[in-house]
């Protein structure tokens, strides 16, 4: 064999042997395809996370279940399979989300049940219309929430009050409190998500720094700076929650709902405020 033959027959070996490898590649770039938009998915979802509980779990509640009185929640199988529908949304529920995250809602479209923070009931986070967050954080957002379609459930949405409700007169005798039904309301309320889960409003257990609200509770009444009327710690308590702009901690906003007053029965604030006094 002559040394041309050789260099074709070696020519023709390398040229079946780079096209078997480009065959194979190609056959699995489809998967790797797949396997690389898993990854970015996945990496979309936690950086959504992060911003979700920096920006929406004050309103929406800590795993988006919302909180009673003030916002809806997002982690709800309604939420997934209706809300689209609800409003009249003719695009994608992740577009849904996207667009109503940016430009924010001026009024809520369910007054009567979430009213959100005030004027406007959710503010614009887009920075097109102002707010902090540029187009690929909102996206990430809306992939964090839309990862919770596969499992999620319905959120009930706890019935008012057939009999008298707690309303506004923290003098009022509340009956005698049940500290585990408290402890019960104040997670089927969201109250938690606020208080305990996450750090949008003064938390109720003990730190470092602080006794827990059952401590608290004790004096805070009588400190210099005390705007409210309370003049026991179950009144403070109680006023908390059914008046909680008259004082307000140091270093925080009252975003609570102002609802609870119609929304509890005097048996219920006294199992909360029964509840809340064993936290030292």
């Amino acid at each position: 064999m002559t040394r041309v033959q050789t260099a074709i027959i070696l020519g023709i070996i390398t040229v079946l042997i780079t096209a078997g490898i480009i065959l194979v590649y190609g056959f699995r770039e489809q998967s790797r395809m797949v396997d690389y938009v898993q990854v970015f998915l996945a990496r979309s979802i936690e950086r959504g996370a992060d911003y979700f509980a920096t920006y929406c779990s004050r309103c929406h509640g800590n795993q988006g279940l919302g909180i009673q009185g003030l916002c809806p929640p997002l982690n709800d199988r309604n939420f997934f399979d209706n809300r689209a529908k609800e409003v009249g949304w003719s695009g994608t529920l992740r577009e849904y989300i996207i667009s109503t995250a940016s430009s924010g809602r001026p009024i809520s479209t369910r007054p009567q049940l979430y009213p959100g923070q005030g004027t406007p009931a959710m503010p614009s986070f887009s920075e097109q219309f102002g707010g902090p967050l540029q187009s690929s954080q909102l996206i990430d957002i809306a992939n964090y929430i839309l990862n919770w379609g596969p499992t999620a459930t319905a959120v009930e949405i706890p019935e008012a009050p057939t009999g008298p409700t707690a309303g506004t007169d923290i003098t009022i005798e509340l009956p005698e409190g049940d500290a585990d039904k408290g402890q019960a309301l104040t997670v089927s309320l969201a109250c938690t998500a606020c208080h305990i889960d996450a750090n949008t409003g003064p938390a109720w257990l003990p730190t470092p720094d602080q006794p827990g609200i059952g401590e608290r509770a004790l004096t805070r009444y009588t400190e210099t700076g005390y705007t409210g009327n309370a003049a026991t710690p179950d009144q403070y308590l109680f006023e908390s929650i059914v008046a909680p702009g008259v004082y307000l901690v140091p270093g925080f906003q009252n975003i609570m709902p102002g609802t609870y007053a119609t929304q509890l029965t005097p048996q219920d604030m006294a199992d909360i405020i029964a509840y809340l006094l064993t936290i030292k």
